[in-house]
């Protein structure tokens, strides 16, 4: 079966949240270690937070989510692939799907110490063009990205 790039459903709600949980703790295990946080905090804020206020689109493989892209305007809020399915062009076609939706520009934050976003999103075209701290309680260094349509993209 062919993967697919679909709107989020209800249904999505636990392997979506496992996936994310798993793929922050892989990225940045100290800081989810000193935060302390549970997979059920990553639920409650995903449905209080997430599922609320962004748009959702899932990454399908067989039937099973892998990766997912939460927007909202032209802000990427979450992009994270299953860590069991990292390089395997999942995060691309995610990006590829975002840039369908957001053809002229889009932004994201990530810590500085999540190298592995800072690494494909630099890849990808995005450009750091803003450096502060993210807001309590992670109170982590943080990076502003963007990503703007040159007049040769179509």
């Amino acid at each position: 079966m062919q993967p697919i790039i679909r709107l989020y459903k209800p249904e999505d709600f636990q392997d979506i949240t496992r996936l994310w949980f798993e793929a922050e703790t892989v990225a940045m295990p100290k800081l989810m270690q000193r935060m302390g946080h549970t997979l059920e905090d990553a639920r409650e804020y995903f449905s209080r937070g997430i599922v609320a206020e962004d748009q959702i689109w899932v990454y399908e493989r067989n039937g099973v989510p892998l990766g997912f892209l939460a927007i909202q305007g032209e802000f990427i809020d979450r992009l994270y692939v299953d860590p069991a399915y990292h390089r395997q062009g999942i995060g691309g076609a995610l990006l590829k799907k975002a840039r369908q939706l957001l053809p002229k520009h889009m932004w994201l934050y990530t810590h500085i110490a999540n190298k592995m976003a800072r690494a494909f999103y630099e890849k990808n075209g995005f450009v750091a063009e803003k450096f502060g701290v993210s807001p309590e309680p992670e109170s982590e260094p943080d990076v502003e990205y963007h990503w703007r349509a040159n007049k040769t993209q179509k």
